[in-house]
């Protein structure tokens, strides 16, 4: 879809990112630096980043307290989204959600599709909401990454993206909280 030219003032997205490993430490995150480095260069700003082990309950743990700060929009998770024994993020978020994006998982697949054919049908890629908070499983793959950003989470924290984008409906997200 073309994306029309509005002229509504940035809104700057606080996003934390944690990646989820048994094996990487923060010297070798190439996932969260790319990550990390693109937010920036979107204009937005990564507020908190950790690295956590393949543990289900440690990763819904964290999920639940960075939704609970006023500081953090969106988390994004790299990591632990594939098919084996210890991937357990997909999991952990589905703990912890209030509500689906079922379409991301799809919308993920289809980009992946166009890069790797048919592999792309082993990520379990997922998004849904926390408290308010947007919350996205990618998968632990740089390029992985890369393709969720600038095809889906980039345009998608953009407010002059139509018809519609996430930044225009995150004052909404706990109005039912309000009533």
């Amino acid at each position: 879809m073309a994306r029309e030219e509005h002229l509504e003032e940035f809104v700057e997205v606080q996003i934390a990112i944690l990646t989820v490993s048994d094996t990487r430490s923060r010297r070798d995150d190439t996932s969260g630096d790319l990550l990390e480095k693109r937010v920036i260069a979107a204009g937005h700003r990564v507020v908190a980043r950790n690295l956590l082990r393949d543990e289900r309950k440690a990763i819904a743990q964290q999920l639940l307290d960075w939704a609970a700060r006023p500081d953090i929009d969106a988390i994004m998770t790299t990591g632990g989204t594939g098919l084996t024994g210890r991937d357990v993020t997909v999991e952990a978020h589905q703990d912890v959600y209030d509500k689906d994006i079922t379409a991301f998982g799809t919308m993920f697949a289809i980009v992946s599709m166009e890069k790797i054919g048919t592999s792309a049908v082993q990520s379990r890629a997922c998004a849904g909401v926390v408290n308010g908070t947007y919350c996205f499983a990618l998968p632990g793959s740089p390029g992985a990454c890369a393709d969720a950003w600038d095809r889906i989470l980039q345009p998608q924290f953009d407010l002059a993206h139509r018809p519609c984008n996430f930044v225009e409906i995150m004052p909404r997200l706990n109005e039912h909280l309000r009533q």
